[in-house]
């Protein structure tokens, strides 16, 4: 019996840049349904980046960080015959932002002793500049994607 089809959840653009990643970043960055506190520091990231960079629209290094952080192959484990094989596969579009999402907050929530607008500012910058934690993470699940190629026949 077939899984029934997911139906995907539309976001709307948030209210200051007009941007569906941003307001998506802002779901992401929220924390227990705080998305009053979520929208601040996405907004006070944002004007950080843009005071840092003296870029014209801080939109720019924010897509370029996201860009610069999400992977094209990734492994996913597939058991044929017993054995566990890492087959790798091409990353969806929604899931490849999802990644880089995920990993610039973890890479901002794991440093210390600063506010969290300044390390995600520095976070962002680092991964538009194609450095920092983030761009290490997309790096080791290429590398592993590209380790594993021997068994890209059984991909499904």
């Amino acid at each position: 019996m077939r899984k029934k089809i997911k139906n995907k959840i539309t976001v709307k653009p948030d209210s200051i840049y007009g941007s569906v990643e941003i307001e998506k970043f802002i779901n992401h960055v929220m924390k227990d349904g705080k998305k009053s506190i979520a929208k601040k520091i996405v907004y006070s990231t944002l004007k950080n980046i843009k005071e840092a960079t003296k870029a014209e629209n801080a939109i720019d290094v924010f897509e370029d960080a996201i860009k610069n952080a999400s992977p094209r192959m990734e492994v996913r484990s597939r058991r044929i015959g017993g054995a566990n094989y890492q087959v790798p596969r091409e990353v969806r579009p929604e899931r490849k932002f999802a990644l880089a999402t995920r990993w610039i907050l973890q890479a901002a929530r794991a440093k210390k002793g600063s506010d969290m607008v300044s390390r995600l500012s520095e976070e962002l910058i680092a991964a538009s500049k194609n450095e920092g934690t983030a761009v290490k993470k997309k790096e080791n699940v290429q590398k592993m994607a590209e380790a594993n190629m021997a068994f890209a026949h059984f991909s499904w």
